[in-house]
């Protein structure tokens, strides 16, 4: 959700662009093509990474900056906001020594943060622990972390595969952008490593399609994944102007839910911006993948069997999960309705 703080006059836009090239590294000169930088400020006696990405557009330049505080303490699995059930699945799935799980979803949906919880959650001295991003965002204790870099041929797959040389127990790969980078990930989860990775899916079934798409071979997914996680962020009420509301009787009817059910929205105050709501939690979905849904996926089913086959052994969907949250005044309907398109 976008939100407008200030805005300058376009007089001084060239120069704002230039500004931010020079201090990214970029080429000032070059205004036909996307440019890519990085850059570090100090703010408070800490140091922030500032990620800047520029496309040319009709009007002129759009930069995007992404701000990287490593400083920043990591939220704990516990803090997520996953379910207690779901948690406890989780918590045991990463305790194993060897397989594959995914984290799905559009960017800045929580990916990295949930698989750096994960990593923190099994991290130990014994554990020999690799990671291989773009970017590294946030620095972990004790653990390996490579950066991806695009001008010396370093790819998630050619790192991938150095990796595996050092011997490590557990890997994880920023993202899985090709075949080659999934294939050497699958093999590593094959010979005796856990691998952690993420894939831009609309929901966790989507997640083994997409993988046979890019020509992975199904027995080769269903020999290796043990489970696929799909999550969402969505906006919590505000606490200082939370009010109870009823919804009109035609959404109460249209996704079951009990008239006599107490709602929850922000009304807006200073606090949240008018908003009505602060902070974010997370909304989760996770597919285990069992006899069932291996037996399946070899035979060739497309994702919203899978899907159905996983609901009926209890998976909660990431609809179910927000509305749980929706019933307990965490969040709002619209919201979830915002983020899982029902």
């Amino acid at each position: 959700i976008l939100h407008e703080i200030f805005s300058v006059h376009k007089r001084l836009h060239p120069h704002i662009v230039s500004r931010i090239k020079i201090m990214a590294g970029l080429d000032i000169a070059e205004k036909r093509v996307p440019q890519d930088g990085k850059f570090k400020i100090k703010v408070a006696n800490k140091t922030v990474d500032i990620r800047v990405s520029i496309i040319p557009m009709s009007y002129g330049e759009r930069i995007v900056l992404r701000i990287l505080d490593k400083s920043v303490s990591l939220l704990g699995l516990g803090e997520m906001g996953m379910s207690q059930k779901t948690l406890q699945i989780f918590e045991s799935l990463i305790s194993k020594s060897h397989g594959m799980i995914l984290v799905t979803g559009p960017t800045g949906s929580g990916k990295t943060t949930t698989l750096y919880a994960a990593i923190s959650k099994i991290n130990s001295p014994e554990k020999n622990i690799i990671t291989i991003e773009d970017p590294i965002e946030y620095e972990l204790k004790g653990v390996g972390q490579i950066q991806v870099n695009p001008k010396t041929n370093l790819t998630f797959a050619k790192g991938l595969r150095a990796i595996l040389r050092h011997d490590p127990d557990v890997i994880m790969v920023g993202e899985i952008r090709d075949a080659e980078t999934a294939e050497i990930a699958i093999q590593a989860s094959m010979t005796g490593h856990l691998v952690f990775s993420t894939l831009h899916t609309n929901d966790a079934a989507g997640a083994l399609t997409r993988l046979v798409d890019m020509g992975i071979e199904p027995f080769l997914i269903a020999s290796s994944l043990m489970a696929v996680l799909a999550q969402r962020l969505v906006r919590k009420i505000c606490p200082e102007c939370k009010m109870p509301f009823k919804p009109d009787k035609a959404i109460l009817e249209k996704y079951r839910l009990p008239s006599d059910q107490l709602f929850w929205h922000g009304t807006g105050c200073s606090s949240c911006m008018n908003s009505g709501y602060k902070g974010r939690t997370g909304i989760f979905e996770l597919l285990v993948i069992d006899n069932e849904i291996r037996k399946l996926l070899t035979s060739g089913a497309d994702s919203e069997t899978i899907k159905q086959a996983a609901i009926r052994k209890g998976m909660t969907t990431l609809f179910e999960d927000g509305l749980s949250k929706v019933k307990k005044g965490i969040t709002t309907l619209d919201e979830v309705l915002r983020v899982t398109q029902e």
